[in-house]
């Protein structure tokens, strides 16, 4: 015998066999839940590196509201939103988030603080996690661990609690938080079990719960985007492909002055932080074909770049996605990281992995320096860039290496980053944009690779959104290797796209109608064993019956459109006509052509469990056992139907627990 095992012979499963004909119905209204009336919708941006959240009034929904200002805030960078930082008490209670956890944490004594629990940029670790539970950790800045699941709901109860006070001063009584409607938005490049991940954290902050679901939708971060491009009108945006000179400046100053101008009036209108948003599409998409012209959403943040082909269907203007989203961890902190290398290279590695375990605060002010910093980086700067080094990195130093800072920079071959006499790092523009190239080139990279797809013709427009897409090296380098291909074109509060779009989701959920699956779904089955066609091992005889077990019956493949709301449905029947309780196991796949469910790479994702004891034991024969998966936002659902006496089965599809 062979040493394989096989799944449905250790379990003893009867299991079931598919029914043929195996049919496809669309039944798209089939017991949907009475949509609820929200008052508000709610969403929140919960990003890398900052955070924030916008609301619209279900019946003003023209109007868009961020946020109002937070306290503390840096120099040089704009606070619409705040840090996604949180600092937890040495007996782990929720303290502060944003600015003021970054600031407590850092006035604290530095025997204080190294009590104290204080993360940042930890959104990242669901990207990188490949086997997400409900267990894993996230490290806070003194080593110590704590579970990932609270220090997200912490954050989404802040938000939560933020939003709703927020709700309830203006409007002069209190809130509740069943008459709001939350959006969270997720990178799509995000694998399922971290999408889910963020609904639980959801659930545990109290904002929905499992029994009501539909009042937290997860909204794919550059779909929200390009929900919001569409509304565009023209004087919102600046498009770096107009190449005649404006007001007398040349193109290359305009990517510059462009955006002061805009700047300018967004600060202007800072204090009214209300933004309107026409009923209509921009006057940009009637240069759109319908059906031919696709347009791209690349959304830089913090921590990953995400990219998505979209095209418009007219008249209503719904969206349909046209390429699975792709992207990676190229975020603006790739950056950082490259700045981080450069330290290690003048100070050596061994004092800077020191200094960050011993002078924590000291060193996130050092990257609060440098962030200002990189927000002065643009191609055709030419004076140098300074970055002011704490009084205690310089102190430190001389007691770690018996030498001083200035020393180091001395001796060390880097050319281009010098000492200046007022105790700061001086870099020259070269040295600073040499920190960005490889960032940057990998998203370049990424994209041309993208415009190589044959699904990905006639694009248009090239949307750039996200924090990251505020950078001058990096509106340049798109439009460079682009520029010729489409117009790349970037809405004027970049950092706030995402945000405006996740609101008017939440407004009107339907306006994505088709989407790509990211993965193949399918149900393990037996069915009759033919030889030759069959391997040997996966022969089960039962009852004089020879069946093939562990067959991947696929319900759906990775990157095939499914409409939102649309169901699948098979139909089973048991593999023995007499058993009582049926056992069916949904399984999911990257790959898309599967055939069983041992295979490298399948994974088990739900169990539908039909008990049918105590049923009408006059049950015709051959008994048909509907299953249905039912593709929604970005949760799925699976059903199981004993149609002879229509009892029936319901369950979340679930990555974090199998």
């Amino acid at each position: 015998t062979s040493t394989y095992s096989s799944p449905a012979k250790s379990l003893g499963d009867p299991g079931i066999t598919p029914l043929s004909p195996s049919h496809i119905a669309k039944d798209s209204d089939a017991d949907d839940a009475v949509e609820q009336l929200y008052l508000v919708v709610v969403a929140i941006d919960f990003g890398t590196t900052s955070s924030g959240y916008a609301y619209s009034f279900t019946k003003e929904p023209e109007c868009i509201h961020v946020m109002r200002r937070w306290e503390g805030g840096d120099p040089g960078v704009s606070n619409q939103k705040t840090p996604t930082t949180i600092l937890l008490t040495p007996e782990r209670k929720f303290h502060s988030f944003g600015y003021a956890a970054r600031d407590f944490y850092h006035d604290l004594d530095p025997t204080e603080s190294k009590h104290w629990l204080y993360f940042e940029k930890f959104k990242m670790k669901l990207h990188t996690t490949s086997n997400l539970t409900m267990e894993t950790d996230l490290t806070a800045a003194n080593g110590k661990k704590v579970k990932a699941l609270e220090i997200f709901a912490y954050a989404l109860q802040f938000f939560k609690e933020q939003a709703l006070k927020e709700l309830s001063d203006q409007g002069g009584s209190d809130f509740e938080n069943n008459e709001v409607r939350w959006v969270i938005t997720v990178p799509a490049i995000w694998k399922q079990p971290a999408k889910q991940f963020m609904r639980q954290a959801a659930y545990k902050a109290g904002m929905a719960s499992p029994e009501n679901p539909e009042q937290l939708i997860i909204a794919l971060e550059p779909e929200a985007a390009s929900i919001y491009c569409r509304k565009l009108r023209l004087h919102q945006m600046i498009d770096l492909s107009s190449r005649a000179p404006v007001n007398g400046y040349s193109p290359s100053d305009t990517i510059g002055t462009g955006f002061t101008q805009a700047k300018e009036h967004i600060r202007r209108n800072r204090q009214s932080r209300t933004f309107m948003v026409e009923n209509v599409i921009g006057e940009i998409w009637s240069e759109l074909e319908e059906g031919s012209d696709r347009y791209i959403v690349v959304d830089s943040g913090g921590g990953t770049v995400d990219m998505t082909v979209h095209q418009i269907r007219l008249p209503e203007g719904h969206l349909k996605e046209l390429y699975k989203a792709t992207g990676g961890p190229y975020g603006s902190l790739g950056v950082d990281y490259e700045f981080e290398k450069l330290l290690c290279k003048i100070f050596g590695e061994d004092f800077i992995e020191q200094f960050k375990i011993k002078r924590p605060a000291a060193w996130v002010d050092l990257m609060i320096a440098f962030e200002s910093r990189k927000r002065a980086a643009a191609p055709d700067r030419t004076n140098p860039l300074n970055i002011t080094l704490p009084f205690s990195f310089i102190d430190y130093y001389k007691k770690f290496r018996g030498h001083s800072v200035e020393h180091a920079l001395r001796k060390s071959n880097v050319d281009f980053v010098k000492w200046s006499s007022q105790g700061m790092l001086r870099m020259s523009p070269d040295a600073m944009n040499a920190l960005f190239k490889p960032t940057i080139d990998q998203i370049i990279q990424h994209l041309s690779d993208v415009f190589d797809k044959p699904e990905v013709t006639n694009v248009k427009f090239l949307f750039l959104v996200g924090g990251f897409a505020e950078s001058p090296l990096l509106q340049q380098a798109v439009q460079s290797a682009f520029g010729s291909r489409c117009r790349v074109i970037i809405p004027q509060d970049v950092g706030l796209t995402i945000l405006k779009g996740a609101v008017l989701f939440g407004l009107d959920p339907a306006v994505i109608k088709v989407r790509r699956s990211p993965l193949t779904y399918g149900v393990g089955v037996l069915n009759r064993f033919v030889e030759g066609k069959h391997p040997a091992e996966k022969l089960l005889v039962k009852d004089g019956t020879r069946w093939c077990t562990d067959v991947f019956d696929k319900f759906i493949s990775a990157d095939q459109s499914v409409a939102l709301g649309e169901t699948v449905t098979r139909s089973y029947t048991p593999a023995k006509p007499s058993q009582l309780v049926i056992v069916i196991h949904i399984y999911s796949s990257e790959q898309d052509n599967v055939s069983f469910i041992t295979e490298a790479g399948v994974k088990k994702c739900g169990t539908l469990r039909l008990d049918l004891t105590g049923t009408d034991a006059s049950v015709p024969n051959r008994r048909e056992i509907k299953t249905l998966m039912q593709f929604g936002d970005t949760e799925i659902k699976a059903m199981a139907i004993d149609v002879a006496t229509s009892k029936s089965v319901k369950v979340g599809i679930d990555f974090l627990n199998y």
